[in-house]
């Protein structure tokens, strides 16, 4: 890469790192949210999936959206609007305030997001690509451990007593930057086409609607209306699907072209996203639990503990690509399997008897689980993105990052399912050996999506 390649780079792996970093970072502040704003248990849980909720919904439009207008416009749009929203959320006065704040933040994330995929594929050559996809793949995972770490150091110190508000501040600097050197970015190649709000209207609504019972499984639990939610937001996406089929037999352009559904290797790989960010959204959650609710670390302690899979993350992210270039693909599947082995070693080291556990086993676990997470999802955004011609790729930006969101909250929402059932169906003398055993247990969800998605990469290997 020469400079002006590098400086791209950097300018996508901001974006990357602020849409992630925010999607975690209000974990580790709830509890300083709820006493600064005296929120309700629905007003904190809409603080934290209205975002998500948010950023699910536009990320197909948004992808499109870059298709229209270029590349680097929407990515300057979506990071304006992505400072101010940031600023709203951290003046919020109250925590109905801070859940509009979020939701609009979640937004312009939608609108950022899509274009750091696609600008890496039109700013690079294809091993040039597989170089910065690499790379962020390792700053979307140093984020989403920063989130709760950098985070969790940025409330306790408390500067200028802003405690959680200092959360939402860090995005401006990180913001102006990004924008003062988006004009190394590239447009792309241009789309002369109106955009198809038909289908804006009903893919928003239909993932939405689908996603919202999943996002608000800890207040509403899954009963009658959580399933009725989900069927109809399933019908709309089906509604979706066959408008925009109709939409693409008159030779309109439609928001997302069904026939790309006809590239076999990009649907595996959408499901290999699926998995892989299944795991992702579930192993933090469950093993936060565990920490603090376990073993009553603080926040900041509890985000620590995550340093080990982030250090093994980045040596991971530094390798992988060396030895893509040299084994072949062949290397996401051997993650792929250890990643899932990496996970019942875990499990062996929590599922214990008493709260004395083992940290040095602990931290070796957690940094093998960091390592393989690396050497899988460091190529895998390249290989699936690889699979589409290049006219199309603003498309599939937005639609693998849909999947993403979708899988994330699956993940989450099976993690504290089968961690509810356990817990409800274990009887233990002692509060922590209950504990340990559910969140030994739910982590059988993480093997199990690990070895789909080595199944998955094997048959998409097979295909290339």
């Amino acid at each position: 890469m020469n400079k002006h390649q590098g400086i791209t780079l950097f300018v996508l792996l901001l974006a990357g790192f602020v849409t992630i970093f925010d999607l975690f970072v209000v974990n580790v502040a709830i509890v300083s949210i709820e006493k600064s704003l005296n929120a309700s248990l629905t007003e904190l849980t809409l603080i934290i999936v209205g975002y998500e909720l948010a950023f699910g919904l536009l990320l197909i439009t948004g992808g499109r959206l870059g298709d229209i207008f270029g590349k680097k416009t929407l990515y300057q749009a979506g990071m304006l609007f992505f400072i101010l929203s940031s600023v709203l959320c951290a003046l919020a006065p109250t925590a109905m305030l801070l859940v509009i704040a979020r939701f609009i933040q979640g937004l312009s994330s939608a609108i950022l997001f899509p274009q750091v995929y696609s600008s890496i594929r039109i700013n690079f050559d294809q091993q040039q690509a597989k170089k910065a996809f690499g790379y962020l793949g390792m700053m979307l995972g140093l984020a989403a451990i920063a989130g709760q770490a950098f985070g969790g150091w940025l409330i306790t110190l408390n500067l200028f007593g802003l405690s959680w508000r200092t959360i939402f501040l860090i995005n401006i600097p990180i913001g102006i930057l990004a924008i003062a050197l988006s004009h190394y970015l590239s447009e792309g190649d241009k789309i002369k086409v109106n955009l198809d709000w038909v289908g804006v209207i009903l893919s928003s609504s239909g993932i939405g609607v689908t996603l919202l019972p999943f996002l608000m499984l800890p207040i509403w639990g899954w009963a009658l209306s959580s399933s009725s939610i989900l069927i109809m937001g399933l019908l709309l996406i089906a509604l979706f699907v066959y408008y925009e089929i109709k939409l693409e037999q008159k030779r309109k352009v439609p928001l997302l072209s069904i026939r790309i559904l006809n590239n076999r290797p990009f649907v595996i790989g959408l499901f290999i996203v699926m998995c892989v960010y299944a795991t992702s959204s579930a192993f933090p959650l469950l093993l936060s639990i565990l920490l603090q609710n376990g073993l009553g670390l603080t926040p900041l302690q509890s985000g620590l503990m995550f340093v080990p899979a982030s250090i093994g993350f980045v040596i991971s992210s530094f390798i992988t690509p060396s030895w893509v270039n040299r084994y072949g693909d062949k290397v996401l599947l051997w993650g792929a399997v250890l990643y899932g082995i990496s996970y019942i070693v875990l499990m062996m080291n929590i599922n214990v008897t008493s709260s004395l556990i083992h940290f040095n086993k602990l931290i070796l676990s957690l940094f093998f689980i960091g390592f393989t997470q690396g050497m899988i999802m460091t190529p895998m955004l390249n290989l699936v993105l690889s699979t589409v011609q290049m006219e199309s790729v603003g498309m599939a930006s937005g639609f693998t990052a849909t999947l993403q969101q979708i899988g994330a909250a699956i993940g989450a929402t099976a993690a504290l399912v089968i961690l509810q059932y356990k817990l409800q169906h274990t009887v233990s003398k002692m509060a922590f050996e209950q504990l340990s055993n559910a969140v030994s247990f739910s982590l059988l969800f993480n093997v199990i999506m690990a070895l789909c998605a080595a199944g998955l990469l094997w048959l998409l290997i097979r295909l290339k």
